[in-house]
């Protein structure tokens, strides 16, 4: 994703030969983005075994959300909100091949989308985005990044987790990905996005010539977390609070178990959503990896203690969210910063999270699984982080070389950061609401079940299956997978799992 440069006089290839992909054994030589002037990478067997681990660790992190989701929730929505997980695996990887990666990487487009030059992915093999990803053949670049376009709009389902309809939901997923996250991410990621031009905004568009100076963005703080994020937020407004009396209520998260599982994938999977994104296995890819996990200890500790003080009880829910928190808030500068500053992130990300939680329950808002709070919130955070304490040693680990931010006295990176994921939030935002708004007015694709179906569960009303089913003690009529078991009299709260 980064701008490349060669320094070393023995890695540079004569300008004089074409502009293609030139093998050389295990070596392939593509042109870098400084004014054209080549040089050789790494783009064999060695890359591609690399991203193919990267990318299927990353796939853990889907049904890992789901499980976290599902544990979060009440029993009877618990099913569903692992089912629009997979979906959404399911639906954004056929966009993404169709045309979806296209859109959100093709090198010939305007500073704002892509077109169509790779739609269906044809002719795709050992060739490589020449300005975006030099170092890694384009088909595993294509494969990694459809893992990140598969979570991204699985995220937002968090903020209404048990009012949304699932038919509407199947219809919103391929819409969303093509009209906000592909744009976004070719904005920040794609050789020629306007955010990763920033400071020569002008001349890229007029010349078609990027220079990679622009908004820092290792590894999706705006695609990502920032879109999905503000689009969790439209879906609140659009849907308006939960219906469910008070008084009838259960403790929301019904499965501990759920929960600490689902962390833990996502925790695992992250290693590899941002350690991955330096494309090839670099020092770089371990300075991500390491600074991840300390964001994420730091957050959770923080969050810890801020409910011991206020609550004197520990809680694995606020642990568990303050790991998500840190996770967030460090991703779009895992590749800048250096690991004494990922402490910074974690302890400022987890104390801004808790706060948006808790002023989010303030004002009334039925964020229920908290996606804005923490990762609209978190994201934001990230990316003003960054553009304090990117370093330059730090991205040079792989050859980058950047301005820095703030902690290297370039302070302009400050405002472009500010640019970037203001223009996201908005964008995601804005274009959420219209199309949740025009969703919710085609017959039979009404955003919301009524309320007896929201009261009675998703699991049931709309899936016709359920995670757990109650039966009497010592009953020896129990058949798990019976037709009637849904039947069975209600003598003791006892949970068999099926």
């Amino acid at each position: 994703f980064s701008e490349i440069r060669g320094k070393n006089p023995k890695h540079r290839m004569s300008t004089s030969q074409p502009q293609q992909l030139v093998a050389a054994g295990n070596v392939l030589a593509y042109p870098a983005t400084n004014g054209g002037t080549p040089m050789f990478l790494e783009t064999g067997y060695a890359s591609t075994a690399f991203l193919l681990i990267m990318s299927a660790l990353v796939f853990l992190m889907t049904p890992g959300l789901g499980l976290f989701y599902s544990g979060l929730s009440r029993s009877k929505n618990a099913v569903t909100l692992i089912m629009v997980c997979f979906l959404s695996m399911s639906i954004v990887t056929v966009q993404w091949v169709l045309f979806g990666f296209s859109l959100a990487f093709s090198e010939s487009g305007s500073a704002f989308i892509g077109n169509f030059d790779y739609a269906g992915l044809t002719h795709f093999g050992a060739s490589a985005l020449s300005l975006t990803a030099p170092a890694v053949p384009r088909i595993i670049f294509a494969t990694y990044q459809m893992k990140f376009a598969s979570i991204t709009p699985a995220l937002i389902f968090g903020s209404v987790s048990e009012r949304f309809r699932i038919l509407p939901s199947m219809l919103f997923l391929p819409i969303w990905v093509t009209i906000v996250y592909c744009p976004v991410a070719y904005w920040t990621w794609s050789a020629r996005g306007w955010l990763r031009n920033l400071s020569c905004l002008q001349s890229t568009v007029i010349t078609s010539t990027p220079c990679g100076i622009g908004s820092y963005d290792f590894a999706g703080g705006g695609p990502v977390h920032i879109t999905s994020g503000f689009a969790g937020l439209a879906y609140i407004i659009i849907l308006g609070k939960g219906k469910v009396p008070a008084s009838a209520q259960a403790p929301l998260a019904h499965d501990m178990s759920n929960v600490f599982l689902g962390t833990g994938l996502l925790w695992f999977g992250w290693f590899a959503f941002n350690g991955g994104s330096a494309l090839a296995a670099t020092p770089r890819a371990a300075m991500a990896a390491i600074v991840t996990t300390v964001s994420a200890a730091s957050a959770s500790m923080t969050w810890v203690a801020i409910e011991y003080v206020r609550r004197k009880k520990v809680s694995g829910i606020g642990f568990c969210s303050g790991v998500i928190a840190g996770l967030v808030c460090i991703t779009p500068g895992s590749g800048f910063v250096a690991p004494w500053a990922s402490i910074v992130f974690g302890i400022i990300g987890g104390l801004s999270c808790y706060a948006s939680v808790h002023i989010k329950n303030y004002c009334g808002m039925d964020d229920t699984l908290d996606t804005f709070s923490v990762h609209g919130v978190g994201g934001i955070l990230g990316s003003i982080l960054t553009g304090i304490f990117a370093e330059k040693w730090v991205a040079m680990l792989d050859g980058t070389v950047i301005s820095g931010g703030a902690i290297n006295g370039n302070w302009i990176q400050l405002a472009f950061q500010l640019c970037g994921s203001t223009a996201i939030a908005i964008y995601s935002f804005g274009v959420s609401f219209a199309i949740l708004y025009t969703i919710n007015k085609i017959p039979r694709f009404h955003l919301r079940p009524n309320e007896a179906d929201e009261f009675a569960g998703a699991d049931i009303t709309q899936m016709a299956e359920i995670l757990y089913v109650t039966v009497p003690v010592g009953s020896s009529s129990f058949r798990p997978g019976s037709q009637e078991k849904s039947e069975l009299p209600v003598l003791e709260n006892v949970r068999i799992p099926i």
